[in-house]
């Protein structure tokens, strides 16, 4: 809705027939409109103004898990990565069979080329399948993130620790830079 005309109380918007999980939670009336107007914000391309509905929508119903992954959604398509990565965490953590959540949280980390992450999200999201087409989409996200780590340069992870010979070269350097400031330092 790029005129901000508000919506018409007949109009609903659902979620892609694979992406459906579980029966929302009860909520307030508000958290409900609030979501279906970000819904529809989202479908016109309008993630600022999704940002700005999904946000009154968790205020009003904190519990909201669908609330949370599309606020998520409508962070990342502004940039905002992570506020974006917090609520996607938040609705897979809300609602720990979702699919759509795990899914998403997965895609997320897959464009952000944080390949860990990405396949522990894929990983929760295979337990929670419950459609055909919802295999298909995980086996094709993870289809291309093999395609992509196989023709990109490989990202460090930063995960391996130290090693003790390491340590004590990293201190003897330290300590023999810190004896030679106050050699010359007198």
């Amino acid at each position: 809705m790029t005129n901000n005309a508000p919506l018409e109380k007949t109009e609903l918007v659902e979620f892609p027939v694979a992406l459906q999980g579980t029966p929302p939670p009860a909520v307030s009336i508000k958290a409900r409109q609030c979501f279906q107007e970000g819904m529809a914000h989202l479908q016109c391309g309008d993630a600022p103004g999704a940002v700005t509905a999904l946000t009154r929508s968790v205020e009003h119903a904190p519990a909201f898990p669908d609330a949370h992954m599309l606020l998520g959604i409508a962070h990342a398509l502004t940039s905002n990565i992570y506020p974006a990565i917090d609520h996607l965490e938040e609705a897979a953590k809300l609602d720990p069979d979702s699919f759509a959540a795990h899914y998403t949280l997965a895609q997320l980390n897959f464009k952000l080329r944080t390949p860990k992450p990405g396949y522990e999200a894929a990983q929760r999201a295979l337990k929670c399948i419950q459609t055909l087409e919802q295999r298909k989409m995980l086996a094709q996200l993870l289809k291309e993130e093999r395609e992509r780590e196989r023709n990109g340069i490989a990202r460090p992870s930063f995960t391996k620790p130290f090693s003790t010979r390491m340590l004590i070269f990293a201190g003897s350097a330290l300590a023999a830079a810190i004896i030679f400031v106050m050699a010359y330092a007198r």
